[in-house]
């Protein structure tokens, strides 16, 4: 029996970016090619929602996606720090998650979905990152320190949470708690309703981030698109929040910014 630890039940561990940036962009790297596989195989829906990976007590999840009569998905388990392949029927696959090379994941998931009879063709190159480099090629983004994967993936559960009581609030149209693995970020949208005509909708969107780019630091962030009249000269709580004009958004900062706590209670 696995039993809970100090390090899977602190609600909101730390997770400064410079001590995880590397391990980060690899796994960022790993998500996209998972959820790529969604992408591919999942029928449209409308925002992409077919496209996005899902918070579970142990890691992330496809959850179920279609092959011809079958399903199959693919789940991370950031406890047991293994990614898991299942198909409706019976097949399974599993290998470790451990330092190695995007070229390396993405060779052995793609060998082991063929074992399994699951043949997926995807487009092998990375979305929303500089630089890109094919999947298939890439040996240069190779870390994983299995301790940081859990932070992040500890943060994500309490984030899940907190947006999921935020999205219950809301009788008009609301995306899932999901999480796009092109930024990425765990994600929660409202509509307004209110017709448009430039943009489809007023669409607030409060989001997690592990940081990167101009916020050096992990955050909870919101913005609107389009962006209202007063949007960023608006008051909001808590106190500590500020408007990034880097961002467009209103950012509220995590643990390693000012000392302060990242998450409700």
């Amino acid at each position: 029996m696995d039993r809970p630890t100090a390090s899977r039940t602190e609600p909101w561990p730390s997770l400064p970016l410079e001590a995880w940036r590397d391990t980060y962009a690899t796994l960022h790297l790993w998500t996209q090619i998972v959820g790529k596989i969604r992408l591919m195989q999942s029928p449209w829906i409308n925002h992409a929602w077919h496209v996005t990976l899902y918070v579970t007590a142990r890691g992330l999840t496809t959850t179920t996606i279609p092959y011809g009569t079958r399903a199959f998905q693919i789940n991370f388990d950031f406890i047991a720090h293994r990614l898991t392949i299942q198909s409706s029927d019976g097949g399974m696959a599993s290998f470790s998650l451990r330092a190695q090379s995007v070229a390396a994941f993405y060779a052995r998931l793609m060998a082991e979905l063929d074992a399994l009879q699951l043949h997926v063709e995807l487009h092998p190159l990375p979305c929303e990152v500089a630089d890109p480099q094919p999947f298939d090629q890439d040996e240069t983004h190779c870390a994983y320190d299995p301790e940081f994967a859990a932070r992040f993936w500890q943060i994500l559960v309490q984030a899940d949470r907190v947006f999921k009581q935020f999205r219950a609030r809301f009788m008009g149209k609301c995306s899932p708690v999901h999480f796009f693995w092109g930024a990425p970020d765990l994600a929660v949208t409202r509509f307004s309703g209110r017709p448009a005509p430039r943009h489809p909708g007023g669409i607030p969107n409060l989001p997690f981030w592990p940081g990167g780019g101009p916020i050096p630091y992990a955050a909870f962030y919101s913005y609107a698109y389009p962006e209202p009249a007063g949007f960023a000269d608006a008051r909001i709580e808590p106190a500590a929040a500020f408007y990034s004009t880097d961002l467009g958004a209103w950012d509220r900062a995590s643990l390693e910014r000012d000392g302060d706590s990242i998450g409700p209670a």
